[in-house]
């Protein structure tokens, strides 16, 4: 199969589309200043970052898993959106989705991110007084289009009663915020450096019962979120965009080919290429925060 990079063609297929889900990962986020999941700096340089998203190793080390993520936490809390978020929100607004694709009943973005920005760039749009010069009412943004499979950075969730709350504290709690100040001083470049050692009375508590609690993302060897209406979503799709991401990770990594496999079209957008992409109708290779709101045509 030959793929596409015709803008004018994808325009086309887009104006025709009547159930459109986006498939978005790390890529997404890389320009906003987070770093993809598998790399690494700093402190976290000597260590493998994908054994850190397990329960085994929350069991083990509750300090070492906290201290990570809490520095995933700080970094986004300062991110901003980017354009690609901020072009994929504007399609979150159902008569600025109809501009481009008329026939559009449905419009979901299915996030393996946990940063909360595609959420952020959605929200910040009601903000934004030339929505209402522009005739887009703001009223009717759809905060629901945002599924986030793999949960939020900024959930904590209780480990014996379940309880999960939103969370935006920095620091999350005093030993971690102290952590996190040594993470950041001149002397913790070294690859040589350790994490702290944190007691566990002193991580994050639950507010309701008491209890140790966790990082409320998903981990490997657990569940992703909301799989149910996904693979409704995907089973009803005639188009689907992939933005920043190589694919690689199930569930996720099969959504768009369960598209195509139902007559549906799918377009990449990735700044490398990944072993799928020949399989897609469409590719625009290059930073997904030029090449989304080139092709779609949003300024």
């Amino acid at each position: 199969m030959v793929f596409s990079t015709s803008v004018d063609e994808f325009r086309e297929v887009l104006r025709h589309s009547e159930n459109i889900i986006v498939v978005a990962g790390a890529g997404l986020s890389a320009a906003s200043g987070l770093s993809t999941f598998r790399e690494k700096g700093g402190l976290w340089r000597t260590l493998d970052t994908s054994s850190l998203a397990t329960p085994s190793t929350f069991r083990s080390d509750p300090s070492l898993v906290w201290q990570f993520y809490h520095h995933r936490r700080v970094q986004a809390l300062q991110a901003s959106p980017n354009a690609a978020h901020r072009a994929l929100a504007r399609l979150a607004i159902p008569s600025f989705l109809k501009t481009l694709a008329p026939a559009a009943s449905s419009y979901h973005l299915i996030t393996q991110n946990v940063d909360r920005l595609s959420v952020k760039a959605i929200m910040d749009l009601t903000n934004q007084s030339t929505l209402n010069r522009a005739k887009y009412d703001s009223e009717n943004v759809r905060l629901d289009s945002v599924i986030e499979m793999h949960g939020r950075l900024f959930d904590v969730q209780c480990t014996s009663c379940g309880h999960c709350e939103e969370d935006l504290s920095n620091p999350l709690c005093p030993a971690l915020g102290r952590a996190e100040e040594l993470y950041n001083s001149d002397s913790t470049q070294s690859s040589d450096i350790k994490p702290e050692s944190i007691a566990v009375e002193t991580l994050p508590r639950c507010h309701q019962c008491g209890e140790l609690a966790r990082p409320g993302v998903v981990w490997f060897d657990e569940k992703s979120q909301r799989l149910d209406e996904i693979n409704n979503l995907v089973q009803r799709a005639d188009l689907c965009l992939v933005v920043g991401t190589s694919s690689t990770v199930r569930p996720a990594s099969g959504y768009a080919y369960r598209v195509q496999r139902h007559r549906g079209i799918v377009a990449v957008f990735n700044i490398e290429p990944a072993p799928g992409d020949a399989r897609a109708d469409f590719v625009f290779k290059g930073p997904c925060e030029v090449e989304l709101p080139k092709v779609l045509g949003i300024t």
